[in-house]
């Protein structure tokens, strides 16, 4: 079975003393839980959380990386400086990279090269725009993104590899796929990735929905046999609302 991933991605929330509250709150409330769990804070705040999930079983990951090994890249944050750290996952694509920094499929593509080559786990992100769902375009959207993102990547390097689905008209607007439609698209991904890749690959492979999950519809998302975990923005800022979506997902 595909073990369960609940990750939270704050965005640009929470200051480094903001997130050490949110750890203590939150970490005796998923103490039992076997489900992986990362927390993906603004990079300023990766020290620290790191630093408050020593010796729980809670992994941390970046919002974001940039391809280049090290360079005259201001602002930029690279692979091996995440390692360093103590980081493990990445979060690669997210639809508000794409939307407000101009992130494209090809350059989706070689952060991945750079993750998979420093063993990270990238989360990488693909999803459908409303109108783009509206003029039946979503499986398009998502196998060409997928085509892409894996574009000239060796198969067997990719067995880390976990796909988040996030509509983007489900992200921060409060519309959340039903479980039906999130299902189908969930299939319709890993039947892309077995096309690409092979189905072994893509049996194993786990794909996380993401858009407005909250405790109230984590369970029915979660209960999806296509669904292997979530990817949660808004709600994973609140200890409390967070854990209720870990428990959520089972086994716990």
């Amino acid at each position: 079975m595909r073990k369960l991933l609940i990750a939270a991605n704050w965005k640009m929330y929470k200051t480094p003393t903001e997130a050490q509250s949110f750890l203590q709150a939150f970490l005796p409330l998923v103490k039992e839980s076997r489900n992986e769990i990362a927390i993906c804070p603004p990079a300023i705040d990766l020290p620290a959380v790191l630093h408050a999930v020593q010796g729980s079983h809670v992994k941390v990951g970046a919002q974001n990386m940039y391809f280049a090994e090290e360079g005259a890249f201001t602002g930029e944050i690279s692979a091996a400086m995440l390692i360093d750290l103590g980081v493990s996952h990445v979060i690669i694509g997210h639809s508000e990279r794409r939307q407000y920094f101009g992130e494209t499929d090809e350059l989706v593509n070689r952060k991945l090269v750079t993750a998979l080559k420093h063993h990270l786990v990238p989360i990488v992100c693909v999803g459908e725009r409303e109108d783009e769902r509206e003029s039946g375009l979503t499986e398009e959207v998502c196998c060409r993104q997928i085509g892409r993102a894996f574009h000239q990547i060796d198969p067997a390097k990719l067995h880390k590899v976990v796909i988040a689905y996030e509509p983007v008209w489900a992200i921060g607007t409060g519309k959340t796929a039903t479980p039906a439609i999130a299902a189908e698209s969930h299939l319709i991904i890993r039947s892309e990735v077995a096309r690409l890749v092979g189905k072994a690959i893509a049996d194993n492979m786990r794909i996380l929905y993401g858009g407005s999950v909250k405790p109230e519809n984590a369970e029915a998302l979660l209960n999806q046999p296509e669904i292997d975990g979530a990817l949660v923005g808004g709600a994973s800022l609140d200890p409390k609302s967070f854990a209720a979506i870990v428990k959520a997902g089972v086994p716990a």
